[in-house]
């Protein structure tokens, strides 16, 4: 499963909320904060590990999770790059707004 798709669910974008305040969280700890089963958290979990954002650490019986920071800029610079093209693209269109509103107005002799 693509990051895309796992960050889709709400409960495992909370699940990621929870771990960016807390760092290092044990399943149990998680479930603790939401209604669903422990065996649907666990489930949840496992599609964010396989999604590359989360990552987990045996300690004898006990599995801490935490956020795989790599995985989570990727998500960032791709949500980055969508709004730059975008703004790009807003301001190509004001700029073209603005010269058929002021057809003989030299926007570079003007600054």
């Amino acid at each position: 499963m693509d990051s895309w798709q796992a960050i889709a669910d709400p409960s495992r974008r909370q699940i990621l909320v929870l771990l960016s305040q807390r760092g290092e969280v044990t399943a149990g700890e998680i479930a603790e904060n939401f209604t669903s089963t422990r065996s649907a958290i666990s489930q949840h979990l496992a599609v964010l590990r396989a999604a590359g954002l989360v990552s987990m650490t045996a300690q004898g019986r006990r599995r801490l999770y935490r956020l795989h920071l790599p995985a989570l800029q990727e998500v960032r610079s791709q949500i980055e790059s969508f709004w730059t093209q975008e703004l790009d693209t807003l301001a190509q269109e004001a700029t073209a707004i603005a010269d058929q509103r002021n057809p003989g107005h030299d926007r570079k002799t003007a600054r």
